[in-house]
């Protein structure tokens, strides 16, 4: 069949159900590229009759009208609770062993020592870290594993845990913003990064403006996913610092614990759109990234970041992508670095997730933008 028509039912697919609005389909099918109505309804048919399904039967995939498209066929995925992604995206078996994991340490600036790697081929792309990593446990993940396959698409992916966190060594320096950048800066200059691309998401977004301000002739572009100026604690006047505290709390009491409560009232503020297997591979990330003590201190750190100021001297492109629903990080956050940011331009995406699940249209959307703004 046509691209595009394979495209079009692989985006019915993923949203399992879920209508799929007419911008949703022409973002995924077309790149956001104005088609007419004639063009849309032809691909639609055509998808019909690959599976077996008329427009006036309407048995797989129905139209709501004036919203868009739903399929209503019944969606699963073979042994999806043994399989697990591999590194070219496909499932695998999970007593089949991924490639081995080449670990590279470099000391910070402050002597504190972080892990890195570095896979594939082709332009460089580094992934700024951030808390909730590993770098091995990330590869067989169904979050992060599906994440790390398409950013590495035919490029060498540079990726790091955060100090004190993942396989770093847990003994390290200060967590703050300077000693954050130092990290990134260390781990680009092992990996012999002269200018590069950032991929940051959440609290790395401030981090990576920072670096971008310190060496502007190294950082090309950024890609800011989730991404705020202002943390919790001290945004709108400091009115969400209880949440932070409440927060903070959360993890205290149950970091890392599959039955707590508070573990999944937590995970469910990142992703509330996550099933039951997908909290719990959430959770599991808090048990191989960092143990509570530690989280709390970095949460607590990361809600009083403030770079509102630095924002008007980063002169690289920026992508800015924030979903619309979110509550961790508002999008009004994402308008202020509109704002204030020289060079960028605004992808808004609809989730309630500030961890987007690899099977919502929003995942596929994203990761389609970044290419383009990649390539560019």
């Amino acid at each position: 069949m046509e691209p595009q028509v394979f495209d079009l039912l692989l985006c019915l697919l993923r949203a399992s159900g879920e209508v799929v609005t007419r911008d949703d389909l022409i973002n995924t099918v077309w790149h956001g590229r104005i088609v007419s109505e004639a063009t849309i309804s032809a691909r639609i048919s055509a998808a019909r009759t690959a599976v077996g399904d008329t427009g006036k039967a309407q048995s797989v995939i129905r139209t709501v009208p004036r919203v868009g498209l739903q399929l209503i066929a019944p969606v699963s995925i073979e042994d999806a609770d043994d399989a697990a992604p591999s590194q070219n995206g496909e499932t695998r078996a999970p007593d089949t062993p991924l490639p081995p994991l080449k670990v590279r340490y470099v000391p910070s600036p402050d002597g504190s020592t972080l892990a890195w790697t570095a896979d594939g081929d082709g332009p460089p792309l580094l992934r700024a870290g951030h808390w909730l990593t590993h770098l091995e446990f990330d590869r067989s993940s169904r979050i992060w594993g599906p994440w790390l396959h398409r950013l590495g698409a035919q490029r060498r992916l540079v990726r790091y845990d955060l100090r004190g966190t993942g396989m770093s060594a847990p003994d390290c320096g200060a967590f703050n913003i300077d000693a954050f950048a130092d990290d990134m800066l260390a781990v680009a200059d092992a990996a012999g990064l002269d200018t590069f691309p950032i991929f940051a998401a959440s609290h790395s977004v401030a981090v990576s403006f920072a670096v971008a301000v310190r060496h502007p002739g190294r950082v090309s572009r950024i890609i800011s996913y989730g991404g705020y100026a202002q943390g919790a604690s001290v945004r709108d006047g400091g009115k969400n610092a209880a949440m932070a505290e409440a927060l903070e709390q959360m993890i205290r009491n149950g970091w890392g614990q599959a039955d707590s409560g508070f573990m999944h009232a937590f995970t469910s503020m990142y992703a509330p759109g996550a099933n039951e297997t997908e909290l719990n591979d959430l959770i599991n990330m808090q048990q191989h990234s960092t143990d509570a003590e530690r989280a709390a201190r970095i949460r607590e750190v990361i809600a009083n970041y403030d770079v509102t100021d630095l924002l008007k001297q980063v002169q690289c492109p920026v992508l800015i992508v924030q979903s619309l629903r979110e509550s961790l990080h508002p999008f009004s956050q994402a308008r202020l670095l509109a704002q204030h940011l020289p060079h960028s331009e605004m992808l808004p995406l609809d989730s309630p997730n500030h961890i987007l699940l690899p099977r919502e249209p929003a995942f596929a959307r994203m990761m389609d933008a970044v290419d383009r703004f990649l390539a560019a």
